[in-house]
């Protein structure tokens, strides 16, 4: 089994991505800008923002954080999006999920200009994928793509199972798979016969969100890997249940580990897999500076030829 490194693989693309900002800088004078509209203080969203901005700040992208209190108003979100929406020097706008009890995302998401949406939420972006002619993908699933592109695993041809069928990951990335001609059965935890799906799948994508919910069991002998589950563990039955026992010393120093949707002991039956830390997670983030830049090019590019 050989393990698919998501840290070697992000590091990788922050320094094209660094590239591409400094290539912009010296040949147009332009500068890619993210803007970051996050209402309430989640601390999970708050941890993942932080390193958004440093990310930016170290490879040459201006970064914009908004922050607003939990109790805003949809309507003074929707103002401060649309002022994002018309600032010329704002190529690319992400607005933090999850967002506030109250607030629907969905009336959020329909508002962000389809040419900034540096997350591809927008339903004419997710249109755009299932059609085949994505201009930019959601950055968890783009991800995965740019990992298996990496470890040169080509899913042409492979029965793949998607587990999770969210917007934000599960759905796009069974559109993204077929598109590149993998055979693609998406699924979640209410499927029925899931067990004997994932055991005729070769390619194994879970974003499910809960901690060792595919056990060995129901992997099949020689299948790739792809965890994007983060599930904290701090109860040391559920540490017992679903996770090795070299994290335990870790695990009692913290008071918690991470770990995914795959149980760890089916990573023995793997040809790859993914490791969880240090697997997808890096190259979410690091996906989302790719967008921003590529965001920033197709808005030169519309403006040359208007």
């Amino acid at each position: 089994m050989a393990v698919l490194d998501g840290r070697q693989v992000a590091e990788s693309i922050q320094a094209e991505t660094a590239a591409e900002v400094a290539k912009l800088k010296s040949e147009r004078g332009i500068v890619p800008g993210l803007a970051v509209i996050m209402a309430g203080d989640d601390p999970a969203s708050r941890s993942y923002v932080g390193s958004k901005s440093r990310l930016a700040e170290k490879l040459g992208i201006r970064s914009e954080l908004v922050k607003l209190p939990a109790d805003v108003s949809l309507a003074e979100l929707l103002r401060i999006l649309a002022e994002k929406n018309a600032d010329p020097g704002i190529h690319a706008i992400l607005v933090q999920m999850p967002l506030p009890a109250g607030l629907d995302p969905w009336a959020v998401i329909d508002r962000i200009d389809p040419a900034k949406d540096a997350d591809a939420f927008h339903p004419a972006n997710q249109g755009l994928i299932l059609q085949n002619r994505g201009r930019v993908y959601p950055c968890t699933p783009l991800g995965v793509m740019r990992l298996l592109d990496h470890y040169a695993i080509d899913p042409a041809g492979m029965n793949a199972a998607v587990v999770g069928r969210s917007f934000l990951v599960g759905k796009p990335m069974a559109a993204m798979l077929s598109n590149r001609n993998a055979t693609v059965t998406l699924c979640h935890s209410r499927t029925l016969g899931l067990a004997a799906i994932l055991r005729e799948a070769q390619l194994v994508v879970a974003a499910v969100g809960k901690p060792g919910f595919i056990s060995a069991e129901m992997v099949k002998p020689g299948a790739v890997l792809v965890d994007v589950g983060i599930n904290h563990v701090d109860k040391e039955a559920d540490f017992e249940k679903f996770c090795p026992p070299s994290l335990y010393e870790s695990f009692k120093k913290k008071g918690s580990v991470i770990t995914g949707d795959i149980h760890y002991q089916a990573f023995a039956k793997a040809t790859h897999y993914t490791p969880v830390p240090g697997g997808v997670g890096p190259l979410t983030v690091a996906m989302l500076m790719h967008n921003t830049v590529e965001l920033c090019k197709r808005s030169i590019s519309v403006t040359r030829d208007a």
